[in-house]
């Protein structure tokens, strides 16, 4: 038999070691070491039991020292803290016992073998793997851990991998200060910064996944391990990316994923190589905004532009998977074709309107309507509605078509003449009114205008306001139609006979009147004889006397009487004198004195009478 103080002095030595703070490798060096001398010592057993072969003839005295040594090995100790394979021989309510090869079974509690239902996973007969966790020497009962010899086994399996450089499965468990826990067995720190290629938008959507992980910092004694699932994805988004390079070329049409959404277009993973879909080349026809169109993670079919290899730019298009539309535009949008399209946008000058994708037309606010005048096509059309139109003129060149909506009835102005011709009496409200005259409405969206000069032969009229008010219906006369210029002028003055007209026959010259002053001037007095029938009194004609001028002698308001000098219809002017009517006066008295002279007594009497007479004559 062997030695016992020796052999419990060499336990205590295996024991010293591992206390003294030998790390896992040790342990399980140590381990290795042990499980091959006793597969030694069993083949030295089973040798010794079925005698000498012909190969190694064995001696009675040889058998006998391997069965001893077996015997010995019986009574073996192993480290607490050591890792050893045993098997299951029994299982009761509290323990499981597990046979490890020492002279009484090991103990391992019930509970590592029960899962989160409450059933007991253990088998009789399973072989396991156990930790050493604890000698009873009174006793002489040893207790095990499955759980602890596992967690040594991953705690292997980590630094095998962060030596080597490779990855480890695990499953981010929740958030932490700084980034996530992660469970790979045992517990490991992911930094948010190494979770993913760009920051993550919700972090609260990692936890519970399982990914890969690279070991970036490993210390067993703290328990520390740092991950990093980023190092992962960036080496294969290289590999990813050359193979990328070395596939694409312009002209390719290639499939992606939409990557990221900006004002002026789209990134595209072409597979670790972005695009980028500009704006422009998205669609032939309008785009307002990308996201329009796009979410991110769509998938996207595109064609390579334009490729930098050096700077690893790529320039994408969309549109140019489809025919260009103006290529055909011509044959399919002749010019005065009715066409009928949706407006997509409105501006101060017109509405454009979408034929198809990639072709608009714009009708100018100019051609919106024969009759009115059109400030903003918001106030005919709006977005959305879908308008008939006149193809007028299209340059496929320039990537240009217009449009016309008027066209499309007919121009009331080629008939309008016809159904009122000049002379014609109409009846209407008045629409308007301006300084220069009353807009009267005749058909819809045709106004006709009265001038100001053409409401009234006689009465000087500052303001059409001072007669009339918007929605009065009066009548009116048509005096002219100017289609070219769409111009539709009315009279109300000509509804009646011209004063002026009879004036000469009413007024003749010599004439006396009596008439009322409604002005003084520096050059004279304007009289009214009737109501719009003015005639002037010159100033030269005022009096035989000279005066500076009329408000010396008259005030407005004034009854004056005056003879009527000269005539012009035309040009609606009377001329009138008092100046004459004292002359006459005068000469009428001295007539009248004369004629009532008698016969001269002297020849004085004589002479006077004679100059009196010559003086006559001569007025």
């Amino acid at each position: 038999m062997v030695d016992e103080t020796n052999k419990d002095e060499t336990q205590k030595e295996m024991q010293a070691e591992v206390s003294d703070g030998s790390d896992v490798e040790q342990v399980s060096s140590e381990n290795e070491r042990q499980k091959n001398e006793q597969q030694d010592d069993e083949l030295k057993a089973d040798q010794s039991l079925t005698g000498p072969s012909e190969d190694s003839p064995q001696d009675a005295g040889d058998s006998m020292e391997s069965v001893m040594d077996m015997y010995e090995e019986s009574f073996k100790r192993f480290a607490e803290g050591e890792v050893v394979t045993g098997r299951i021989i029994s299982i009761d309510k509290d323990h499981v016992l597990v046979d490890i090869g020492y002279k009484s079974e090991g103990q391992v509690r019930i509970q590592e073998f029960t899962d989160q239902s409450g059933n007991v996973t253990a088998k009789v007969g399973d072989t396991i793997e156990v930790m050493v966790e604890w000698w009873d020497d009174e006793d002489e009962r040893v207790l095990l851990s499955k759980d602890k010899a596992a967690n040594i086994k991953v705690w292997e399996a980590v630094k095998k991998s962060y030596d080597e450089e490779g990855t480890v499965k695990g499953t981010i468990t929740n958030r932490v200060k700084g980034g996530f826990s992660v469970d790979i067995g045992v517990p490991g720190f992911l930094p948010g910064s190494q979770a993913d290629l760009r920051p993550i938008r919700n972090l609260d959507d990692m936890v519970g996944k399982e990914f890969e992980f690279k070991i970036l910092k490993y210390n067993r004694k703290r328990s520390n391990i740092v991950l990093s699932r980023r190092a992962i994805l960036e080496n294969e988004l290289a590999e990813k990316r050359s193979a990328t390079l070395e596939t694409i070329h312009e002209g390719k049409v290639v499939e992606g994923a939409v990557k990221n959404i900006t004002e002026y277009g789209v990134f595209v993973d072409l597979g670790g190589v972005d695009g980028l879909l500009h704006i422009t080349d998205i669609s032939w026809g309008r785009v307002k905004h990308p996201s329009e169109l796009f979410s991110i993670g769509d998938p996207i079919t595109v064609k390579i532009l334009n490729l930098d290899l050096e700077n690893e730019r790529v320039s994408l298009g969309m549109k140019q998977l489809n025919e260009d539309p103006w290529t055909t535009a011509s044959e399919k949008y002749a010019v005065s074709s009715r066409v009928t399209g949706r407006v997509v946008s409105l501006t101060d000058y017109g509405a454009f309107i979408e034929l198809e994708e990639g072709i608009e037309g714009l009708i100018h606010v100019s051609e919106m309507s024969w009759t009115r005048k059109i400030r903003h096509p918001s106030k005919v059309v709006s977005v959305g509605e879908e308008v008939e139109a006149i193809v007028l003129d299209i340059k496929p060149e320039s990537r240009r078509i217009s449009l016309g909506m008027k066209q499309v009835a007919p121009n009331p102005w080629d008939v309008i003449s016809e159904k009122y011709p000049i002379g014609t009496t109409i009846e209407g409200k008045i629409k308007n009114i301006t300084d220069f005259g009353v807009f009267i409405g005749i058909d819809e969206g045709i106004d006709g205008l009265v001038h100001i000069s053409d409401i009234s032969w006689t009465r000087r009229i500052k303001h059409p306001s001072e007669l009339f008010k918007k929605g009065d219906v009066i009548q009116a006369i048509v005096l002219d139609i100017e289609k070219e210029n769409e111009r539709f002028s009315l009279g109300i003055k000509q509804l009646q006979d011209d004063p002026w007209a009879s004036v000469a026959e009413r007024y003749k010259v010599g004439k006396e009147i009596t008439g009322t002053v409604t002005n003084l001037t520096d050059f004279g007095i304007f009289v009214e004889l009737e109501e719009g029938i003015e005639g002037l009194v010159h100033v030269s004609e005022i009096s035989k006397e000279k005066i500076k001028t009329p408000t010396e002698k008259f005030k407005i308001g004034d009854v004056i009487s005056a003879r009527v000098m000269n005539i012009n219809s035309d040009e609606r002017r009377i001329g009138l004198s008092i100046k004459r009517l004292e002359i006459e006066d005068e000469q009428n008295l001295l007539s009248e004195y004369v004629n009532n002279m008698g016969q001269a007594t002297s020849t004085f009497g004589e002479i006077l009478r004679e100059n009196l007479q010559e003086k006559l004559n001569e007025d």
